[in-house]
């Protein structure tokens, strides 16, 4: 069995949702003074490779610690888009031949490519391509349990285009893991089995999370 990394790096000043403070990490003890290393690492829960629960969106939904953890691992359908345009939405024309074998409580993670453009430009900041209101009823049709991309969000940047596939997910009970990473490897696959599991963060909208996929 082989395992993927899918998770970016989290790190001093690494990139964060535009607008808000980039993670800062403290030395608490280092070693030759204190004997042990020690850091203290403040963040948004939304940064870097992390899901979004239910509650992220409305008061009503459960928390990310409410989320029973086999629901976080299972078979998961990967679509690749990679070279998708900035800014495009990614509605059915885009899922339906690589979904067509999608089945009940399966996971869909969309590749676009674009956590390899991981960094501070405007292009990666806000013109990410993102799932649609119509991607986002296709995959909720198919019963799928999660819905995973490798772009800042789920939805788009520009006024409009993000709380559309967020309202419908999450609305329906669907968690949501954003800025993946995809392996050139992984991308040999359609299907792997997928686990990302987050932290267990009483009454939070989201987590942080070690996502990874493993092949036979």
């Amino acid at each position: 069995m082989r395992y993927y990394d899918m998770s970016v790096p989290l790190y001093h000043n690494c990139p964060a949702w535009p607008g808000r403070a980039l993670p800062e990490v403290k030395l608490l003890n280092i070693h030759g003074v204190d004997g042990t290393i020690c850091e203290r690492f403040t963040f948004d829960v939304h940064t870097g490779t992390h899901l979004d629960a239910p509650y992220h969106f409305f008061p009503s939904g459960i928390t990310i610690d409410q989320i029973p953890l086999d629901a976080f691992c299972g078979t998961a359908r990967l679509v690749n888009l990679k070279g998708i345009t900035a800014c495009a939405a990614i509605g059915t024309s885009e899922l339906e031949k690589q979904c067509a074998a999608v089945k009940k409580d399966d996971i869909v993670l969309i590749r676009t490519g674009w956590t390899e453009k991981r960094g501070f430009s405007s292009e990666y900041y806000h013109d990410w391509p993102y799932l649609s209101r119509e991607g986002a009823e296709f995959l909720l049709a198919k019963e799928v349990k999660g819905v995973g991309i490798d772009t800042m969000s789920m939805g788009g940047w520009h006024e409009g285009t993000g709380r559309p596939c967020h309202e419908v997910l999450l609305g329906a009970g669907v968690w949501l893991v954003e800025e993946l990473y995809f392996p050139e490897e992984l991308m040999a696959y359609t299907t792997c089995q997928f686990c990302a599991v987050p932290l267990k963060l009483k009454g939070a909208g989201g987590s942080p999370t070690r996502a990874f996929a493993t092949t036979d």
